[in-house]
């Protein structure tokens, strides 16, 4: 029997020991490849997570709401809409109110054709509008108490900006939109435009019937730079108020109901220009 050698000894020593390093090093890159999968994971699970408060915030901003198709405009904050299992709602809309057009027993309110022009316009029967009821959602004759959006603007901001409606009815708990509400008021209020030009026509009582397209007229010329204004307002039969310049076409023929030294005044009063 051969007995080996030292040189044979230190040859298996050797090999005994790059097996033992090869086996250690393939055990530390399985380990390192485990922890980089968990940590992968970790971080599109957070990211998951982030992705789905950031989306909760946005929806509980908004609100819940459906779709509904328009049946028609009634006045400038009321509206007939069709839900999508074809029920029919009457729906008026949240902590607005426009002057009157068709109510039983108070005349035909200044402003209150153009606010119901405008949201007729707005949201012409056939359209789709997006419905944020309020909490509670109705009111006390059952309509629907609804925030109205079209193409993702609020339909109740946009009367306010033009000067066509005031902050009303504020009950709690529909206040969820107050502030912003009441900051548009302010601006239109700053603006003298719409139902703000008239003064003390807007109160938070309600409308003063008592302030007549006279009233607006007498207003209008004392604030007026002008002894002699020469532009005239006229109110069709449809309601809309247009205003005529000396050059146009119907000026001679038209009879005026007010009367304004300048077009930006014809404007702030709620007048539109003549296209002919």
């Amino acid at each position: 029997m051969t007995t080996p050698t030292y040189s044979t000894f230190f040859k298996y020593v050797f090999l005994l020991i790059s097996l033992c390093a090869f086996t250690l090093t393939g055990c530390q890159e399985i380990t390192d490849d485990l922890s980089e999968e968990k940590s992968t994971e970790e971080t599109n699970t957070s990211t998951k997570e982030n992705s789905l408060s950031t989306d909760q915030v946005s929806n509980e901003s908004k609100g819940k709401t459906f779709t509904a198709q328009i049946v028609r405009v009634v006045d400038g904050d009321t509206v007939k809409i069709k839900t999508s299992n074809g029920k029919q709602e009457t729906v008026r809309l949240l902590l607005i109110d426009t002057p009157e057009t068709v109510h039983p027993s108070k005349p035909v309110q200044p402003f209150g054709p153009e606010a119901s022009k405008f949201s007729k316009e707005l949201m012409p029967a056939g359209s789709e509008v997006e419905v944020e009821t309020g909490i509670g959602e109705r009111d006390k004759y059952g309509r629907l108490l609804a925030y109205f959006y079209v193409d993702g603007k609020m339909v109740n901001k946009l009367l306010l900006e033009k000067g066509l409606a005031r902050v009303a009815y504020v009950y709690a708990p529909n206040t969820k939109y107050l502030d912003e509400l009441e900051a548009i008021q302010k601006q239109a209020q700053k603006e003298e435009i719409g139902i703000w030009s008239i003064e003390n026509y807007a109160t938070s009582k309600g409308f003063d019937d008592s302030k007549t397209d006279k009233g607006t007229t007498e207003k209008t010329t004392e604030k007026s730079s002008c002894s002699n204004p020469n532009i005239k307002g006229n109110i069709n039969s449809k309601g809309d108020k247009i205003y005529h310049i000396p050059s146009g076409q119907y000026y001679d023929i038209t009879k005026e109901e007010e009367m304004f030294c300048t077009e930006k005044d014809a404007v702030k009063a709620g007048f539109r220009k003549s296209q002919s």
